[in-house]
């Protein structure tokens, strides 16, 4: 994407260095939130657990009203295509399946201050701790979707929801961990018909036709 070499390689990342950095930036606020704000164990799970919800609809609206906003000068298409599009064109780049630290961590600072006008300072640390949990989670379930092979269960349903996205209409389909907002906002898919379901509807209108 770069011709300068230090550029290219801030945009690779291998999919372990998200977990290797954010899981003890959870660990930290957990701490600050128990050792030096006082909350109970309660409290902090409470907050953690809103902060893991909350993740599921930023992540629908960074995909959906960020990543897939495409400007109309060159410099805009040039800085979307560098932010997301690239992945559209590229999907099984293993290196660029999660994001890279240079854009993560100016992205959590930036969502942290915005957080901080909204909630105290040792109850953002509790919330912040699941939201950081959250965008690990569609982190490394993003690299999984693209890269496992699941034969059935949830993951299989996630995996085929965003490979509609990718390969059917990228219009659609914007939740990567979880479709749930997908459905909130009718910007999901729309589910096959089983056979049976089939059939029935084609008995019942010709039996329709013949009366």
């Amino acid at each position: 994407m770069f011709k300068n070499d230090f550029l290219e390689s801030l945009t690779k990342v291998h999919f372990t260095v998200p977990l290797i950095f954010w899981i003890p930036v959870i660990i930290y606020f957990i701490w600050k939130a128990s050792a030096q704000g006082g909350m109970t164990a309660g409290a902090i799970a409470l907050w953690f657990i809103f902060g893991l919800a909350f993740w599921t609809l930023a992540e629908y609206v960074l995909h959906r009203w960020v990543f897939h906003y495409e400007p109309t000068s060159k410099f805009g298409q040039r800085v979307h295509f560098i932010f997301h599009g690239v992945h559209h064109d590229f999907p099984k780049d293993r290196l660029r399946l999660v994001m890279p630290l240079s854009a993560s961590i100016p992205m959590a600072t930036i969502i942290y201050i915005l957080f901080s006008f909204f909630f105290a300072e040792f109850t953002l640390a509790a919330f912040f701790a699941g939201f950081l949990l959250g965008y690990l989670i569609y982190d490394e379930s993003h690299y999984a979707m693209h890269h496992a092979n699941f034969k059935s269960g949830l993951f299989k349903r996630i995996k085929d929801h965003h490979m509609l996205h990718h390969y059917s209409d990228p219009e659609k389909g914007f939740g990567v961990s979880s479709s749930i907002w997908d459905v909130f906002f009718n910007s999901g898919f729309p589910k096959k018909k089983s056979a049976k379901s089939v059939k029935t509807e084609k008995l019942t209108q010709e039996s329709v036709e013949n009366s």
